[in-house]
């Protein structure tokens, strides 16, 4: 990627980016030892991941995939076998049955009450670490009961990636968790069941942005961007967050999300 594209984008994330916290990330023993036995042990019982090579073995990562059960995370973060981590809703934290496995397994606290600044602002403090970021676009559990189950997207995950603009991108389809543990039924995982996950092919940002079929701009243009008002700027970044994640939600279709 140009360093001039990067250097125009800078100039406007002055205005629209997000700022980390500060706090350290670090997981607990138990996550680390999870993200090397689990994966073997699900591949067994019937879990089938392709395109893992997309997940980069060092750096902050940001995955995104569709959401249709509880188990999602723990499968997701068993395959990339990279410290990953999720923001999860304080309540989880709370339950006595939830609570045990959101701490061992190193997943963020985010509080209903501060919204999502406080959660978008732990996402970079997740990256800051170099570690990689979970994340469902959906915002939550499809509850559908007839497909397609995929929700719209929200727009979060744009935010974010554009506030680290050399940060890859990683869609994930998958099928089968919620056969496994559907919403609202099934208190415990049926884990004889089959579910397939599709990494995709990563992009950045940047990438996007300098993509005539994604954001299509250069560095002129980005330029021209960054000389407009406040209001201006973050009314442009709306509508590039808004298309990106659009066609993320497509990706996520094409890599077999029902």
């Amino acid at each position: 990627m140009s360093s001039e594209l990067e250097s125009a984008w800078a100039k406007i994330a002055e205005t629209t980016a997000i700022k980390g916290t500060g706090r350290n990330i670090s997981p607990p023993l138990l996550f680390r030892f999870l993200t090397w036995t689990a994966q073997p042990m699900f591949r067994l019982i019937g879990a089938k991941w392709n395109g893992l090579y997309n997940v980069p073995s060092g750096g902050p990562a940001i995955i995104a995939a569709n959401h249709l059960s509880h188990v999602d995370p723990l499968y997701i973060i068993s395959a990339s076998r990279r410290t990953t981590h999720y923001l999860t809703k304080d309540d989880h934290f709370h339950r006595r049955h939830t609570a045990w496995f959101m701490r061992a397994t190193g997943q963020i606290e985010t509080a209903r009450e501060t919204g999502a600044s406080e959660a978008l602002s732990a996402a970079i403090d997740i990256l800051d670490a170099g570690n990689i970021l979970g994340i469902f676009p959906e915002g939550t559990r499809s509850k559908r009961t007839e497909g397609p189950f995929l929700l719209p997207g929200k727009t979060g995950v744009a935010r974010i990636a554009s506030s680290v603009p050399n940060v890859p991108v990683i869609p994930v389809g998958h099928r089968g968790t919620r056969e496994k543990m559907a919403p609202k039924t099934d208190k415990l995982p049926k884990l004889w069941k089959k579910a397939t996950f599709n990494f995709g092919q990563p992009i950045t940002w940047l990438e996007w942005l300098a993509d005539d079929s994604g954001g299509g701009h250069s560095a002129h243009s980005l330029a021209e961007l960054a000389k407009l008002s406040e209001a201006e700027i973050r009314s442009q970044h709306s509508k590039l967050c808004r298309k990106f994640t659009d066609q993320l939600m497509c990706s996520l279709v094409a890599l077999g999300a029902p």
